[in-house]
């Protein structure tokens, strides 16, 4: 079964070169971010011990930072190799300050799995929520470095645990210790024999509770907004983009619209601007201007900027599931979102609470929205809901480095 694995990971490889031949951009800086990467994949001083944490992108390393930071407080004997699977966490954190090293991770071989761990002193290794790569757990099992899974999520209609999953959960036993974010987790694992679990939350709370209460303002923004309210539309697709448009344009004229778009190409940027006519671009801004709508064409501050919207619409819920709606509800906002949520634990427990709401299609966006405009006292009570929901939540850092430090001490 490890040979066919092997192969399949192989094969996966070879599409994505394929892709990157083709022209694809995401797959040729996967490929390119590869070259030569066995020249920072090893350890300057052979007598260095290293602490390694793996995430997949962006959401996950957000996951991980908070681990990462009370890791180097705590234990700053130790050094840090952070590895990213995906390029778009890769490309905005490979210079990431905390970690001594940030690299791509190397294709999940028995042979680079081996280089990688005879390349460095790995006292303890951490994945973050499901980065399953089975040959490194085997290698990691078989050197005796210790394997923590951060912020772990599963579910049983996951492949791990299918009928013919046996070979995949067996490699759950070769962990040292799962951190799981909720009850369904840890039982999950459990029923599998195993123990050392401990429900300790989804850490990315307690990274966007520091974020909410570090309380960056942005004057030009507040200015824009002045004395109306504002609605936030954030990592918006053109699924939601499509059904955003009528609404910004017969908005009350007590509110504006930021817009944050997840692609800000020039290409998609001109796209959006030719369905908007009382617009600016936050590359041009005038605060003075107060139009209708500003579209943030510009990574970086969508998750500080949630702190001035009424209610906020969480992109890519038409296409393959919404983005974080953690970085607003921390702030009291509640949230709107497309039908795709399921996958994410805090969306279904929100949409339970009436804390946020779903819709599927303009007509129930615009409902929803009215709602919230008109009606303060379901504004509120959907506000207060994300607070207390929030205040719950946070302290899976805490619970985490608890438990590691029998472990790293």
């Amino acid at each position: 079964m490890r040979f066919l694995y092997t192969l399949i990971i192989r094969c996966y490889t070879g599409i994505i070169h394929l892709a990157s031949y083709l022209g694809n951009k995401k797959a040729k800086l996967w490929c390119q971010g590869r070259k030569n990467q066995w020249k920072t994949l090893k350890s300057d001083n052979p007598d260095d011990k290293w602490l390694w944490m793996h995430v997949s992108s962006l959401g996950e390393f957000e996951q991980g930072l908070p681990i990462m930071e009370a890791l180097k407080k705590e234990y700053p004997q130790y050094k840090l190799l952070l590895t990213f699977f995906s390029p778009s966490g890769y490309e905005v954190k490979k210079d990431f300050p905390l970690a001594d090293k940030v690299a791509y991770l190397p294709q999940d071989t028995m042979e680079n799995a081996k280089r990688l761990v005879k390349n460095f002193k790995f006292k303890a290794v951490f994945f973050v929520k499901y980065e399953f790569w089975f040959n490194y757990i085997r290698v990691l099992k078989d050197y005796r470095i210790p394997l923590f899974y951060i912020s772990t999520l599963l579910r049983p209609n996951q492949y791990f645990f299918k009928p013919w999953g046996k070979w995949f959960r067996n490699h759950f036993k070769k962990v040292k210790y799962f951190f799981t974010q909720n009850k369904e987790t840890a039982t999950l694992l459990s029923k599998l024999g195993l123990e050392n679990i401990t429900i300790a939350g989804d850490t990315r709370f307690d990274r966007v509770y520091d974020i909410a209460h570090q309380a960056q303002r942005f004057p030009d923004i507040e200015e824009f907004i002045g004395d109306r309210k504002c609605i936030i539309a954030g990592s918006s697709w053109p699924s939601d983009e499509r059904i955003l448009y009528h609404f910004i344009e017969d908005m009350p004229s007590n509110y504006c619209f930021i817009m944050v778009p997840h692609d800000i190409s020039e290409s998609h940027i001109k796209q959006i601007e030719s369905h908007l006519t009382d617009y600016q671009l936050y590359t041009n801004f005038d605060p003075s201007n107060k139009c209708k709508t500003l579209v943030i064409n510009k990574i970086g501050i969508l998750s500080k900027i949630y702190r001035y919207a009424q209610f906020a619409y969480i992109g890519a819920g038409f296409y393959d599931g919404i983005h974080n709606i953690q970085e607003a509800i921390v702030y009291d906002v509640p949230v709107v979102f497309g039908p795709k949520y399921h996958e994410f634990e805090e969306a279904v427990d929100l949409v339970k609470l009436k804390g946020a709401f779903v819709i599927n299609n303009q007509n129930e966006l615009e409902e929803t929205f009215y709602k919230f405009i008109n009606d303060e006292n379901f504004h509120e009570k959907a506000a207060n809901i994300c607070h207390k929901y929030v205040a719950e939540k946070i302290g899976a850092t805490e619970k985490t480095m608890k438990v590691l430090e029998v472990y790293l001490s």
